[in-house]
């Protein structure tokens, strides 16, 4: 199976956490639909989002506490307003830490906008999400809602409310996702029972999950339990019906999914027997990459490794599991670092970076083929960016996947760097650049001229202020089958809008579109690309 899945087309990478909502961060509300909006209208088909899962230390997407679970940040607070699960006085009344002053009014003025909006720099910026402000609220906010849900429920099972009732909705939506809900719901309760602790620091008992302490813990935290349970809830409601918008629109959802597990995850404490853990369940090895362009050390993640011995006998059951979660999700899912599924770095745990690693041999097509049964017509792009690995290669040539190029890294080296367009081949997706990379614009404008040089002659122009418009040129007019370009790029900011700094902490993923900032010049450009590939592709 050598030939593509994809047809060729175009696509925005968009962080939902960017999106320009209230409260301090992006949601699945009204400026979600209105970027689906957008995509279309650019006559472009994906719209690329970075994992959707509940963050842990650090705020990453990429470190999640649950391979099936959803962001709490992501539920919109103007949905739940609507469904009379919160008041708008609650909601304004909190300083979400996007630099608009909280207000006190009654629920009358706030409904009926009788209040005045102010904006105060120093507790706040719309430009960045304030991670420390929204947790702290955010889930105060959930519990008033969770409360009101409570009792909507048992007022629909007391009047007999006809057609589905909210509680009968609750009821089947747990029923429906009990494998990996019941687990996740008493996890996020005990981390709050033990404030907030690694499960690795938990009680033995409940840590080695003996049956009589998970029974116990059950009892005790029920209330916490049905407290995240709803928080998934509204999560897949919202996002279902943004899913589902999107479609109807012409528009597929590209979905990003880290290969590993944090070790501080739901799946690691009720899976153990499935990672590389001791006789004290601590991991013995973690996984990372060798020293690279990014780092002189390499990168030391900490995740723990997969026990790909054990995930075999078993058939690779939880992975099973979590791509066919992935592909209800998404139209696309993006594995980040495929190549971890071929061959796969590992690092003493004790080690305090990553340049004492090896390599080990993966799975390879063995949980390839596990993962193309679960995805159904889904389709897969592999992040095969770092080591170029023959095997990869090949493996991704076999499954029909898509690798990626990064055009960014085109411009080192010399003509056979294959980052550059005219060494492209049709089946892989051209990006301008990724998550972990600088902004084009700031690329640009922080590299002299002696390192531009070949960009200056490959692009055609020797003005820094028009290098981004023919870096998209030359991705749109390229043979590739995808092209995904950010919208920090489209936008053409600076690295003050970089999401990530590999090996770095404090100011990642923290980046927020301004509401409006999308408007018609950038709607006509897009479009006009659009039509480049269109020619092209004719």
């Amino acid at each position: 199976m050598s030939d593509t899945k994809f047809e060729r087309n175009a696509g925005i990478l968009m962080p939902v956490s960017s999106l320009p909502s209230p409260y301090g961060i992006g949601t699945f509300g009204k400026d979600a639909y209105d970027f689906v909006t957008f995509v279309k209208e650019c006559n472009h088909k994906y719209w690329q989002v970075l994992p959707l899962g509940p963050t842990t230390y650090g705020d990453s997407p990429y470190q999640s506490y649950s391979a099936f679970a959803g962001n709490p940040y992501f539920v919109d607070l103007d949905m739940l307003i609507e469904a009379g699960f919160l008041l708008k006085s609650e909601v304004i009344s909190r300083d979400w830490g996007d630099g608009i002053v909280p207000v006190n009014v009654s629920e009358d003025d706030a409904v009926n906008g009788r209040f005045g909006t102010y904006r105060d720099g120093n507790i706040g910026d719309e430009r960045c999400v304030s991670y420390e402000k929204i947790y702290n609220n955010r889930f105060d906010i959930l519990r008033i809602a969770y409360n009101r849900f409570k009792a909507a429920c048992a007022e629909s099972k007391k009047t007999l409310a006809k057609g589905l009732p909210i509680y009968k909705q609750f009821d089947n939506f747990v029923k429906d996702n009990a494998d990996w809900l019941e687990d996740y719901a008493l996890f996020m309760a005990l981390k709050s029972h033990f404030n907030n602790v690694s499960w690795g620091e938990w009680e033995t008992d409940i840590k080695f999950r003996k049956p009589e302490a998970m029974s116990r813990y059950e009892e005790q935290l029920s209330d916490d339990i049905g407290y995240w349970k709803f928080i998934q809830f509204e999560f897949y409601l919202q996002w279902n019906a943004l899913k589902q918008y999107a479609n109807s629109n012409g528009i597929e959802i590209i979905g990003d999914i880290p290969i590993y597990m944090g070790y501080d995850s739901v799946d690691v404490w009720a899976n153990q027997g499935e990672f590389q853990l001791d006789e004290n369940l601590t991991p013995i090895k973690v996984a990372g990459v060798p020293p690279d362009a990014f780092s002189d050390a390499g990168q030391k993640w900490g995740n723990p490794l997969y026990d790909y011995d054990k995930m075999e006998a078993n058939g690779f059951s939880w992975w099973r599991k979590r791509m066919a979660a992935s592909a209800k999700l998404y139209d696309v899912i993006r594995i980040d670092h495929f190549i971890g599924i071929v061959k796969y770095y590992t690092i003493p745990a004790d080690m305090p970076d990553a340049r004492q690693g090896e390599y080990r041999q993966g799975p390879g097509q063995k949980l390839l083929d596990a993962i193309n049964e679960s995805i159904g017509d889904k389709k897969i792009i592999a992040e095969d960016l770092g080591v170029e690995v023959p095997e990869v290669a090949k493996i991704l040539k076999e499954n029909g996947y898509p690798g990626m190029k990064v055009l960014e890294f085109a411009f080192g080296g010399d003509r056979k760097n294959p980052h550059l367009p005219y060494n492209y081949t049709q089946n892989l997706v051209c990006y301008g650049g990724t998550h972990d990379n600088e902004t084009l614009l700031g690329f640009f404008e922080d590299r002299g001229d002696w390192e531009l040089g070949y960009a200056y002659d490959y692009l055609d122009t020797r003005d820094k202020g028009r290098m981004v418009d023919q870096v998209f040129r030359a991705a749109y007019s390229s043979v590739a089958v995808l092209t995904v370009f950010a919208v920090q790029d489209i936008l053409k900011l600076g690295n003050w809008a970089r999401m990530n700094l590999p090996s770095s902490m404090g100011n990642n993923w923290k980046w927020r579109m301004q509401k409006g900032q999308l408007g018609q010049h950038e709607l006509e450009c897009m479009r006009y690309l659009a039509s480049v590939f269109d020619r092209e592709r004719k």
